[in-house]
């Protein structure tokens, strides 16, 4: 399954209710399982982004629906990268003249 690293940022919204972040946390876990990713990490950062998340998905697409979803709650907005492995590097790689 592809990994996926996705960089939150609390929204004012979000920000108001951070004592919930810990809450909020746990229901974003049953809701990625629930729609087939696995959340392997969730990281609470100092910095540009409030949170690193680490997950893997079946695709793009599963991955997208998930953090729109997670959008839509309004506590947050993310930005999501698609990560590779050395192997999967390796593979990329091999492609190159």
């Amino acid at each position: 399954m592809p990994t996926y690293v996705g960089l939150v940022r609390l929204t004012d919204q979000g920000i108001r209710n951070v004592k919930e972040t810990t809450k909020r946390a746990k229901n974003f876990r049953e809701m990625a399982e629930k729609a087939g990713v696995k959340v392997k990490e969730i990281l609470w950062t100092m910095g540009r982004y409030d949170l690193v998340l680490v997950v893997d998905a079946p695709n793009d697409e599963t991955m997208t629906r998930l953090a729109l979803a997670l959008g839509m709650l309004g506590n947050a907005k993310t930005e999501t990268l698609k990560a590779f492995s050395a192997q999967e590097m390796d593979q990329v790689l091999k492609g190159l003249p």
